[in-house]
């Protein structure tokens, strides 16, 4: 790509983002008149929170949320299924030891169903914690912020590029109403990592050639249940839901995320749009992780990313036992190198970050219940949006085979999503008469 080239897909992708009008999505959504983001539900200074989704990260930020300082409530819990809010209410009171008075969620408060996450919002909060499998989150989003409450999603907050745009165009509104927003993207709220990226961007190692993002571990869980055990082929992809891309979009979007935000974060600058690839290319499959109880996703993906200056950003993640881990990003440049979790080593100079620093998952819920109480800007979705959709191409590039620009990427129509959201419901992806599901083949699967 020369220079010319790259000016011009920079400026297609600022205008698709600024001028994006989402065919269905957003065009709805109306300021009510009068609104104050400000107000909470009780009158009071209480601040009412909501969970929609209790799983393991869903009852750990709700924990979280609790423990911020001011008044803070736990009212109302959803889940798809009914013993995880009740599981979680428990759960999330024994885990706080003195303030466990905080939880107060009475029996008519804890729904379950795939509508829970509108009886939650419903039911009064002032602010909603979104944790269900990803792929639920765009459409959770948009239905919290029409309701004015102030969101903490986890990441991603998409699997696919309609998914992403929703996201975006929701956000607007959220702008508009001055709702405050938190993504599970906590690096952002760790200390280690502030102070060496702010180094970094101050020059420490000179200009940045390159950098390199790392999530290779082992299967995180197995399959929770078999076929036999659930009510229908919805069910039991939803209860599986890390091994199927409508839900999780994989594991380069369900964790690496992390590593691949972090590197947009280190190569950003003034220019906020120029923190994120113009295009992409890899690698993947499904060496190890073969069973058909796996679902569809692969068990590793190299991409290689390149942003509009030509700087290259090396990406792997993989999942097989066995194998050298590593979960960490690192970044090169003129003058040196450094991990930006806490190090720099450069001409005549190692520095390490040793000051003993709180728990990131809690400050990030800190600052954002400090910025609802004091009124202060607090939006991270359009960030969180970004880095999910820099996973996204990284997928659509291992799945497909081919070099993928953003551009095409965010603007691809392909949706993930079911037709509706029942039980009873034709999931997207269908097993087999063996019960295997169809795997990406480079070459010949198309993404775009």
């Amino acid at each position: 790509m020369n220079p010319s080239d790259q000016s011009h897909d920079v400026a297609s992708r600022r205008d698709f983002l600024k001028t994006s009008t989402l065919a269905g999505v957003g065009a709805s959504l109306v300021v009510p008149a009068g609104f104050s983001s400000t107000l909470f539900a009780g009158g009071d200074d209480t601040i009412k929170v909501g969970l929609v989704g209790c799983g393991g990260r869903g009852t750990g930020a709700a924990g979280q949320a609790l423990s911020t300082n001011g008044n803070v409530k736990l009212t109302a819990v959803g889940d798809a299924f009914p013993e995880n809010g009740r599981n979680a209410v428990d759960s999330i009171k024994n885990g706080l030891g003195p303030k466990g008075e905080r939880v107060q969620v009475p029996a008519e408060k804890i729904f379950d169903g795939l509508d829970a996450y509108q009886k939650v919002i419903d039911s009064g909060v002032d602010l909603v914690i979104l944790a269900t499998p990803p792929g639920f989150r765009p459409i959770h989003f948009e239905y919290a912020v029409k309701a004015g409450k102030h969101v903490f999603m986890e990441k991603p907050v998409a699997v696919d590029a309609p998914g992403v745009r929703q996201v975006i165009e929701a956000n607007k509104i959220a702008k508009e109403k001055k709702l405050k927003v938190g993504v599970g993207l906590q690096r952002h709220h760790d200390a280690g990592y502030l102070e060496t990226i702010k180094r970094i961007k101050d020059g420490a190692i000179g200009k940045i050639i390159a950098l390199r993002a790392y999530w290779n571990g082992t299967t995180p869980w197995d399959p929770r249940k078999t076929r036999e055990q659930c009510r229908s082929e919805m069910e039991y992809q939803i209860v599986n839901w890390y091994y199927y891309n409508w839900l999780s979009g994989d594991h380069i979007c369900e964790q690496h995320i992390h590593n691949l935000d972090v590197c947009n974060w280190v190569k950003g600058g003034a220019d906020k749009e120029a923190e994120y690839p113009v295009k992409a290319s890899g690698m993947g499959g499904r060496q190890v992780r073969t069973d058909k109880k796996y679902g569809e996703i692969f068990d590793h993906h190299f991409v290689e990313y390149e942003y509009a200056d030509g700087t290259c950003m090396f990406s792997q993640c993989r999942q097989m036992p066995g194998c050298f881990n590593r979960v960490s990003e690192f970044v090169h440049g003129s003058k040196g190198t450094s991990n930006p979790a806490g190090s720099i080593n450069a001409e005549g100079m190692e520095w390490r970050f040793t000051e003993k620093s709180k728990n990131p998952y809690e400050v990030e819920h800190d600052n954002l219940f400090a910025a609802i109480r004091n009124g202060t800007e607090f939006n991270e979705a359009d960030n969180g949006a970004y880095s999910s959709m820099t996973a996204v191409l990284g997928r659509m590039c291992t799945y497909s085979g081919k070099e993928i620009t953003w551009n095409d990427a965010i603007k691809s129509n392909i949706s993930l999503a079911p037709k509706s959201y029942t039980w009873d419901a034709e999931p997207p992806v269908k097993a087999n008469a063996e019960g295997y599901y169809p795997i990406a083949v480079p070459g010949l699967t198309r993404v775009l």
